[in-house]
């Protein structure tokens, strides 16, 4: 069978499209840490590859022969929660079993067995892992997987017994023990059975250093999709690669999951003489986005998070929030995935960008009755000035109570516009945006097919909304909008531009709030605004 794009669980190199493992970590580090005795932390993303690099690391490790490596995954002990018995013992088994799997050692199951019961829970973990170095004729090394999952009591006595053994290394403890899970251990706020909260940090004092396993660079992208061509033949459209990249960034499971998408969820693609194109690209993400894989169901769970809402409803209203954000929510949200810091503080990738607003606007979105139809004219353009003027009596009627049920209500008109967009252009078009703290305002840049048999081959009307809200005068607000949307349409080739402002001054009425002023034109571009 041929090779294929791994979206679920560790990557296999005989059965996957692979990157090297050992290539996206810092080995020589890795081993200076390990050699210095040092306990730590390596970090990253769900599903990053975390779990395929640990692995081959613990083989390569074992290969070298200076050292006993294990790896052992405990998220199994979640379920035990503040019953640290229960905790204890389901991670004392897995660390067990991995023995007897990958070192072939074990003694490890037999000696559990033989003191099972006789030793206080709050040693066992502790003395488990002092035996297993004591008859180790080699130095051990320990690769603790999902650790972070571990809740309340059960995580914090796995640390402290990890810390108490520290002093005992190398010779009667592991020489190194790596921490691993999608979060640093000083973001670990647990809840103890007592009420009381306990950072990671304070538990686990020891650690030396925080590693984070970061995405696939641009050119291992674009390596990976290319070892497809190499295995089946089958060719790619040069003009995918730039796309594929901005949709993703290198995350991991979004460039395995859209190569899947398109090379067999795609049944008309399975054939490998046919050419992949850059239509059969936008396909298979529209249908990566609404099929709300774990994936992306695991990204969307976050945004409820207090600490993950702080930063994204910044980033999706676009307003200026000074020291309002503690840095240590920002870093989190970076650790988790959802953002980049650099070369300014945004959404992490294109997908992402689209996948947030849709899912908090979803039960919003299913629920308005507008068709695409009643807004297309006789030759399938969009007519937008009636679209719009249909949306501002929407917002009329709607805003106030729709936007204090969303959980992002800081961001709710531009919520809601996109719910009502999304809405009429679904399965027709496609709408990109682009926010940014402190920018103000939100883009939006609509691409309508006019030929539903050439569609995007053929003739594409380009439309760029600019969002804004009224915080200061209309007219310096106009203003600087204007040069806004006249620089983006400009950017985006936009035929059409428009520039919305929100105002949600309290005690403004209704019939001062909605207007719309003639185009006026910025060069060449003429731009419509509209008061909401």
């Amino acid at each position: 069978m041929e090779k294929f794009f791994n979206n679920a669980g560790p990557s296999v190199p005989s059965k996957h499209y692979t990157i090297d493992p050992l290539q996206r970590i810092d080995v020589d580090n890795i081993e200076a840490l390990i050699a210095q005795e040092r306990y730590f932390v390596l970090h990253a993303p769900r599903q990053t590859g975390k779990t395929t690099c640990l692995l081959e690391l613990m083989f390569h490790l074992n290969k070298q022969a200076n050292y006993h490596a294990l790896y052992a995954n405990i998220e199994a002990a979640q379920i035990a929660r503040n019953e640290v018995t229960r905790g204890i013992n389901t991670i004392a088994s897995v660390i067990s079993r991995a023995a007897s799997l990958y070192l072939d050692n074990q003694d490890l199951l037999s000696w559990l067995e033989a003191y099972h019961g006789k030793i206080n829970t709050d040693d066992l973990l502790s003395s488990l892992l002092e035996h297993w170095t004591k008859q180790s004729e080699k130095p051990t090394v320990l690769f603790l997987d999902e650790v972070d999952a571990l809740v309340g009591d059960t995580l914090i006595s796995l640390l402290r017994q990890i810390r108490a053994g520290y002093a005992q290394r190398p010779t009667a403890f592991p020489q190194a023990i790596i921490l691993c899970g999608v979060r640093d251990v000083r973001d670990y706020r647990i809840h103890t059975q007592h009420q009381e909260i306990i950072t990671g940090g304070s538990a686990f004092n020891i650690k030396a250093k925080s590693l984070r396993l970061g995405n696939l660079t641009e050119s291992e992208v674009r390596d990976l999709w290319l070892q497809h061509t190499a295995e089946t033949g089958q060719t790619l459209d040069e003009t995918i690669f730039p796309q594929l990249w901005e949709d993703t960034h290198g995350q991991p499971w979004l460039v395995n999951a859209l190569g899947y998408e398109l090379t067999w969820d795609n049944k008309r693609l399975r054939d490998r003489n046919v050419p992949i194109t850059l239509e059969d690209y936008w396909q298979a993400k529209e249908n990566l986005i609404q099929s709300r894989a774990t994936h992306l169901d695991q990204l969307t769970d976050k945004l409820k998070e207090a600490r993950v809402h702080s930063v994204i409803s910044a980033l999706l209203s676009g307003k200026v929030t000074g020291d309002t954000i503690p840095t240590d929510d920002v870093q989190y949200v970076i650790d988790l995935g959802l953002i980049e810091s650099r070369p300014q503080l945004r959404i992490s990738n294109r997908i992402y960008q689209e996948v947030i607003p849709r899912e908090l606007t979803w039960t919003r979105q299913i629920t308005i009755a507008h068709e695409q139809s009643w807004y297309l004219t006789p030759q399938r353009h969009i007519d937008m000035p009636k679209l719009l003027s249909a949306f501002q009596q929407f917002f009329r009627e709607n805003a106030d109570a729709w936007i204090e049920r969303f959980d992002y209500k800081e961001a709710g008109p531009q919520l809601l516009l996109q719910a009502f967009l999304q809405r009429i252009i679904n399965g027709g078009g496609r709408i990109n945006r682009e926010y940014g703290l402190g920018r103000k305002r939100t883009d939006l840049f609509i691409e309508w097919p006019i030929s539903e048999e050439d569609g995007y081959y053929g003739a594409v009307q380009r439309i760029v909304f600019e969002l804004k809200i009224l915080y200061q005068s209309l007219e310096s607000t106009v203003v600087d909008g204007l040069k806004q949307t006249a620089a983006y349409a400009e950017q985006c080739g936009a035929d059409e531009a428009h520039l919305l402002i929100f105002d949600r001054r309290p005690g403004i009425a209704w019939d001062d709030k909605i207007w719309q002023d003639p185009a006026r034109h910025v060069g060449q571009c003429s731009i419509s605004i509209w008061g909401m």
